[in-house]
């Protein structure tokens, strides 16, 4: 019998939030661009066509956003794996992955970004 597992991506979210810890990233929102894996065994949401039984990747998503706009950070690693806690909370999620740029962070430099990815014992 074949397990799929599912993966899902949400690409490229844009949000702006304070980061960083010299004066200007304290009073200035930055742009952060967010991507997310998150991967689930799927058997059960597509056997029963039933969204209880899937990743709601809205609901992860909205939570990410509210995170983000209405905290402060410092660093990239505390934003980063605040996200990841919010990736992993469906208890049925067995992997995440979450990645975090800060567009124009460095001279010369498209971005800076940090990964950070968690793994349930299945």
């Amino acid at each position: 019998m074949i397990k799929p597992d599912a993966q899902i991506h949400i690409s490229n979210l844009r949000l702006r939030t304070f980061i960083g810890f010299n004066e200007s990233e304290k009073t200035n929102k930055q742009d952060v661009v967010i991507n997310a894996w998150i991967h689930y065994p799927a058997d059960q949401a597509y056997n029963t066509d039933d969204v209880e039984n899937a990743v709601n990747y809205r609901t992860i998503c909205k939570q990410m956003i509210a995170h983000t706009e209405n905290n402060r950070f410092l660093l990239l690693e505390k934003l980063t794996a605040d996200l990841l806690e919010i990736c992993m909370s469906p208890s049925h999620v067995t992997f995440a992955k979450v990645e975090v740029a800060k567009p124009h962070a460095l001279r010369f430099a498209d971005s800076v970004s940090l990964t950070l990815s968690a793994t349930r014992d299945k």
